[in-house]
């Protein structure tokens, strides 16, 4: 998923592909510990989606910290 797929998304709706992209690394991370992962690049693309959405999340934290104490 693109930076700009998230961007796009409302707090709540990126809140949730948090928490669902946190769990999906999780799995895979123990399925490629016990062996049964086939696709392990699947890992890389989706800890890299994790970091896309961390990212976004903290861009708009930080947004909004900066108009709350009013601007620059």
């Amino acid at each position: 998923m693109q930076a700009k797929e998230f961007r796009d998304m409302e707090d709540a709706e990126l809140a949730k592909q948090l928490a669902e992209l946190r769990k999906e690394v999780c799995g895979l991370r123990f399925s490629n510990a016990s062996g049964e992962l086939d696709d392990t690049a699947r890992l890389s693309r989706t800890k890299r989606d994790l970091a896309r959405a961390l990212t976004v999340a903290r861009e708009r934290s930080l947004s909004a910290a900066r108009s709350q104490d009013g601007g620059g």
